[in-house]
This record gives structure tokens, sequence and C-alpha cells, in this order.
């Protein structure tokens, strides 16, 4: 193996390239691994050229020791017969990519846990596979209960148990929700420290397929506006993005009743005491300010400012005062320029009859170019209403463009009104006045903006979390009806997110969940004449990545029925 360098008018390029001699005597080279740019690699293995030309030397030092210990390997010859069929009903398929999954799931030492589920329950089948693998195909592919069983038969390593123990299995799962989620955070302290320091929650809500109100299964205000009636889940998620605990509870009841008793739990039975809890305005009422004002916790929560009382709206909308939030320039934001991508602020004390707060206004341009490019186009579809005279009477969506279609009653003395239809200026007027402008309210009265912004903006975290869980695992619509097989779905889909999460940060979250997902999905194999097997997958970096973070390889060109043995035992954590 050999270094080769590559130069480009932008960037000097880095290769690990191995000759060989072709069938016509003539000499060529393959590339056997990119290593990068000099631009990417001088951060991590410089300072120099110098020093990454050397890293990367020894880099194909260990290929080359790599390839000759590959090519002192047993070769393995397997014949095949050209006029021989297949034999009958025999599975040559199996789907490995839950093994990368598996060795998250026994560094959080799940199967513990479902050691002292057996022994409180005292049942014969073997719940460690059930849930490990109801977990692994709400990944890889969700479906229902009873196609989840038949997509883990295709994996390497088959069910140890029957359809009938799944559901036997869902009840006791169901029943022990708590506690699994109280297990599950303690070890995961395993794999590093969590960042439960700052905590944010969300609520959201999914729909079952039915079409009357049974049990919790209540209807509510749907996210996918539809007519079926929902359950909703509140969910904690710590600073990176990992889930810590949820809870859920019927479709019409207020999310703002779920927080308390959730953060109870995670107060007692996870032992989090002191923590920032941020959460957007829906969720930080008052007495959920204080609530979380109480002991060593504090708060960080978005304000509406249409709800500000008229002294503070009028502060908040006064275009003075403002300063930059990188070093505390003072800004007149009147003069700033559409494409300043910079972020602004003011801030001053906002006190209630029990907290002394801090309000914190922040402007952003970009922010407000956005805001305005929304609206414009929701006015142009106004005209559009109005001209053809298509309007409508209900204008409850805050995005609906009907909302800038006001009405008047105009009449004739003595004769009957006739509604004329107009496009309200003044509503258009109104809501420009706030574009670009977003407030916090914290009792943290002496941090820096900075840092108070930045746990604010990690928000978007738990929203992508509920996106993984109802897109990626598809954990709606809803089909058990049981109340605790329902639980048990709901932490099947939370514990597999946090496997997941955990996955993706030991990847460095190097790769979008897509290009995740979609490598594990396709880390398949098949069995040849029963001697081993052989990848169907293309090796790639997220391949390679995936290797070097769980301990094992699946990437050779044959892999014996021994060796994968081996290889299934490292990925839970047996040598």
């Amino acid at each position: 193996m050999n270094i080769h360098i590559t130069k480009s008018k932008n960037a000097e390029s880095f290769y690990i390239c191995k000759s060989y001699v072709k069938a016509n005597g003539s000499t060529t080279s393959t590339i056997v691994r990119k290593l990068g740019t000099l631009e990417q690699l001088l951060p991590e293995h410089g300072p120099t050229r110098a020093d990454v030309v050397a890293w990367a030397k020894n880099e194909a030092k260990i290929e080359t020791e790599k390839y000759k210990k590959e090519k002192e390997a047993q070769t393995v010859l397997i014949p095949f017969h050209s006029d021989r069929q297949l034999d009958y009903d025999k599975q040559v398929f199996f789907r490995g990519g839950y093994l990368f999954l598996q060795s998250v799931y026994y560094q959080l030492q799940m199967n513990k846990i479902c050691r002292k589920l057996k022994q409180k329950y005292k049942f014969k089948y073997d719940i460690n596979a059930i849930l490990s693998d109801l977990i692994y195909t709400r990944i890889l592919e969700p479906c229902s209960k009873r196609s989840s069983y038949k997509a883990a038969s295709e994996f390497l390593e088959k069910p140890s148990y029957g359809l009938h123990d799944v559901y036997r299995a869902l009840d006791v799962l169901g029943a022990e929700c708590d506690l699994i989620q109280a297990e599950v955070y303690k070890n995961s302290h395993f794999l590093g420290k969590r960042n439960d320091k700052i905590l944010y929650y969300d609520c959201s809500n999914y729909y079952f397929e039915i079409e009357q109100e049974d049990g919790s299964k209540k209807y509510g205000k749907s996210k996918e506006h539809r007519p079926n009636p929902i359950i909703q889940m509140g969910l904690f998620m710590d600073g990176d993005g990992i889930p810590l605990a949820f809870s859920i509870f019927p479709g019409n009841a207020n999310g703002q009743t779920s927080l308390k008793p959730l953060e109870k739990k995670v107060l007692g039975d996870f032992g989090c005491q002191k923590f920032i809890y941020c959460s957007d305005a829906g969720l930080g009422s008052e007495s959920i300010r204080e609530y979380n004002h109480m002991g060593e916790r504090a708060y960080i929560v978005t304000q509406s400012i249409k709800k500000l009382k008229k002294e503070e709206k009028e502060w908040a909308l006064n275009p003075q005062g403002f300063k930059k939030v990188s070093d505390g320039t003072p800004i007149d934001i009147t003069k700033l320029p559409d494409d300043d991508k910079g972020l602004y602020y003011k801030d001053e004390p906002y006190t209630t009859k029990k907290l002394h707060q801090r309000l914190i206004i922040t402007y952003s341009p970009k922010y407000a170019l956005y805001q305005k490019s929304i609206r414009d186009k929701q006015i142009e579809r106004a005209q559009k209403m109005l001209a053809s005279g298509n309007t409508k009477k209900n204008r409850k969506n805050p995005n609906d463009q009907a909302r800038f279609i006001g009405t008047m009653a105009v009449t004739k003395e003595g004769e009957t009104a006739d509604v004329k239809h107009y496009l309200d200026e003044n509503k258009i007027s109104e809501e420009t006045q706030y574009d670009g402008l977003y407030a916090v309210c914290t009792d943290l009265l002496d941090d820096e903006v900075g840092d108070i912004l930045k746990v604010s903006e990690g928000r978007w975290q738990i929203e992508e979390c509920f996106r993984i869980m109802k897109t990626d695992f598809s954990a709606r619509p809803v089909y058990l009806q049981n109340e605790n097989r329902i639980k048990a779905h709901f932490l099947i889909c939370f514990l597999a997110l946090a496997i997941y999460r955990f996955l993706e940060k030991k990847l460095a979250s190097k790769y979008t969940c897509e290009e995740l997902l979609d490598a594990l999905k396709s880390m398949n194999f098949a069995e040849i004449q029963e001697q081993g097997f052989i990848p169907l997958y293309k090796r790639e970096a997220i391949t390679d990545d995936l290797h070097e973070i769980c301990g094992f390889r699946t990437d050779y060109q044959f892999i014996t029925k021994s060796k994968m043995r081996n290889i299934q035992k490292k990925s839970k954590g047996k040598e």
C-alpha cells in the first residue's frame, strides 16, 4: 500500500492506494481508502502538512498489515452446480444491521433489566429476546407486532419464542414501563456522562385507527388534523438530544397537566435534582415556572410577545436598545440590511407576583425576512380568494391566509345589509411588527445571554425526536387497544429512539438520520451452502465507522459460521 496525493485548484487530497498487475502485464492501482483533504486532516493530524503526511503513511502501513493477514487467511472454496435447484423452503437471506443496535442495547444492560422482570414474574419465555427484537424491528422495519415477529425471523439470530409470547410480554412491559425507564437512565451512564443538567420537555399526540373514544384514547387537537381519537405523549430529552423519560396521557387532556407527574418521577426515580427546564410557551405557564424555580432547578421558556402586558409589549416592539449577542455592541436594528445574519437582543427584569424573572427579546433580520416571505405568499393567496369570491368563514388557524380577509356590512337606509370582504391591511401591518422578534423568559438572572439563547435554541432536537418516532419509526397510527399494551408500544418506540440516539452520538453525529438508517437496513447477508455468509452491502465510510465504534467487523469477503457466531457474541459484549 502507498500514499497517493492529488492536487487541484481548491484542495490537496490524500488516498491509500494498492498497486497490482493486470492480466496483460501492465501495472495499475486502485484506491483502498480516501483519507480526506489537507484542510480536513490538519485540525486532527496537524498542525503541519508534514505531520499529515506522516500520519497518512502510518495509515497505509496499517492497511498493508491488514491486507497481508487477510491474504494469509484460509481460502474458502465452495462448489456450485448449474444444474442443481435451490433447496426447498430454505432461507438464504439474513438481516445483519441489528448487530450494531444490539451493541448499544447490551451496553445499556437491557438484558439485566429483563432478567429482573423474569425473576419477578416467573414467566418461561425469553423477554430479553422479545424486547430486543421489537426494538430492532421498530428501527429497521417498523410494522405491527405480528409483522415484527416475521421480520425478526430474518435476523442472523432467529427468535427463540412464539408470537403468542410477544403479546404476553407486552402486558409485562406496559406494567413495568416506569421501572424500565428509570433503569435505562441509570445504565445509560455506562455509555458516558449524560448531559442531564439541561432537560427539554414537549408533548405530541398519536392517532388510532378507530372512530369512537375508548379509555385514554380521546378526541383532541390532532397534530395531523385527523378526526380520530388520539393519545398524547410527554417527553423529556437531555441536552444531547437523547430521550430521558416519557409518559402517556388522554388525548383530551391539557398538555401542561402532564409535566409535573413526569418531572416528579425524574426527580425521584432518576435522581435528577439540578437541571434547567426548557420548553416552548405552551408548556411554560406561570405554575410550571414556579414549580421549576424550586430546589436547584431553573427554567428557560419561550414567551409569546403578543401575550405580554401592554407595557412589556411596547418595550419589546420598540426597535431601540438592542445589542449584538456576540459582543454586546449597541445596534440600531432599523438600519440593518435584510441579508444581515447577526442576532441581536435586549433584556430587562420581568417580575410577577411570585417570580423574579428576566425577559430577553431577540431580533434576527434573517428570521424577519423568512417570516415576510411566508406572509407575502399567504397574502397573495388571500387576494386570489377575494378575486374568486371563495372566502372562508372559519379562520381558526393562525397560518391560514383567510385571516387577512376582513368583512364589513354595507347598508342602504331601509335595506338589508350586504357583507363585503376586503384585504385587511391593518391585520397585515399588525403582524409585520413582530417580524424577526423572539422572546425568552428565565429565572437565570446572572447568566450570559448567549448561553441562555444557546440552551433555548436546542429545543429543535426534541421536535426531531418526535419526527423520528412518527416518521422513521412509524409510531402511529396505533392499532393496539389494551391500555397496558399501548403503553408497551410507546415504551418500545422510546427505547428504539434512545438506542438510535446513542448510536448517532457514538458516530459524532456525522450522518443524517436517513443515511444511518439506510446503512443499517442495507447490511444484509446471504448464506452460502451452509458454510458461511457473504455481505450483500457496499462498504463505505459509514459502514467503516459503524464497525469501528462497535468493535467488530462484518465487511469481509466471506464470513464462516463460527466467525459470525463470534461477531454476534462481540455485539453482546461477550468475547
